[in-house]
């Protein structure tokens, strides 16, 4: 009994050795009071949604007051320049109304020329006379312009024809520019009588006609910057009326990729302005494309691109962090992606 005791001994003294040395060696001979090997380190320090979106961000366009298209001038995917002609409504009215005025101010000039110039005034009048003609040249160019750019569109101006038209338009407005300084270099003189009645009804008269110009001018609605257009809410025949949540078209500047990722406030300390940045999207799966960031909110708002339902009082706010993406990527304005921003 006794020697079965001693084996029995002799077995598990053997079992725990041969137990400390394996642990030893696995733990690179760094005996028993080693540490732990640490977890690697992550290759980025915060992690936020972000949304893609074209460089000016998407432009809503609509109309400033109510009427009926009359035409629609572009479509989904063309690529227009500032002040281009996207649609126009109905003018019919418009235009009656500017001939109108126009002829008001034509008869109050008349009038007018029919009384001898108040001795002070003859630099005035002339310069006032000069603004409303280069006023009437310049609107005729604008509109001269939107042919030709519409016509390059459906090909019936060629860039000859359309550089013609911008020099005549940038003309036009040089000269409006200069004729408006000398009427304040007129009027600037010491020695410059008050307008006389005719003068002052010439001059109401013609403010009428730049109203009613004003009023033309809004039914033609242009584009605001240079870009591609996105989408098109818009159809020949169609009534509309202001409404912002309502665009008529939407469009963006492509000639820069952005993404605007919402950071939460705990990481805000973390981004600096010119940090790397790594974006993925489920539409590419594997893919990482890189950015830095661009800008920084000023302050911490509530989250557009993650809100789910009401805000509550306990809700963290985000910091809107701006990220230029680099080189031609394949993602599109409108996707949902997460933006990883690289440790320094």
């Amino acid at each position: 009994m006794m020697k079965l005791l001693a084996v029995f001994l002799a077995l598990v003294i053997a079992g725990f050795a041969g137990y400390t040395i394996s642990t030893q060696i696995n733990q690179g001979g760094r005996g028993p009071s080693a540490s732990p090997a640490a977890p690697p380190q992550l290759p980025w320090i915060a992690a936020a949604p972000g949304k893609v979106e074209p460089k000016s961000g998407e432009i809503l366009i609509g109309t400033s007051l109510p009427g009926r298209i009359a035409e629609v001038l572009v479509k989904v995917n063309d690529k227009v320049e500032v002040g281009e002609l996207l649609l126009r409504l109905d003018d019919q009215e418009a235009r009656a109304r500017l001939a109108a005025a126009e002829a008001e101010a034509a008869v109050r000039k008349q009038e007018r020329d029919s009384q001898p110039t108040p001795a002070g005034r003859e630099d005035v009048r002339r310069a006032e006379d000069a603004v409303f003609s280069s006023e009437r040249s310049l609107t005729g160019a604008r509109f001269d312009l939107d042919r030709s750019l519409a016509g390059r569109r459906n090909g019936t101006v060629t860039e000859q024809m359309l550089t013609e038209s911008r020099r005549r338009y940038a003309d036009a407005r040089d000269r409006l520019q200069r004729d408006r300084l000398a009427v304040a270099t007129a009027l600037a003189r010491s020695n410059v009588p008050p307008p006389s009645r005719l003068e002052s009804l010439l001059s109401a008269a013609r403010a009428e006609v730049a109203v009613a110009e004003a009023l033309l001018d809004k039914t033609r609605i242009r584009s605001p910057i240079s870009g591609t257009v996105f989408q098109i809410h818009a159809k020949v025949g169609e009534i509309v009326v202001p409404a912002a949540e309502q665009p008529l078209i939407v469009m963006g500047d492509l000639s820069l990729i952005r993404v605007k990722a919402e950071v939460d406030e705990l990481d805000a300390s973390k981004i600096k302005l010119g940090q790397r940045v790594f974006v993925k999207s489920g539409s590419f799966p594997g893919k990482e494309f890189e950015g830095r960031v661009a800008a920084l909110a000023p302050s911490l708002s509530a989250p557009r691109i993650s809100a789910r339902g009401p805000r509550r009082p306990t809700d963290v706010d985000v910091l809107e962090v701006t990220i230029d993406l680099e080189g031609n990527t394949p993602l599109l304005p409108g996707m949902r992606v997460d933006a990883f921003f690289r440790r320094e």
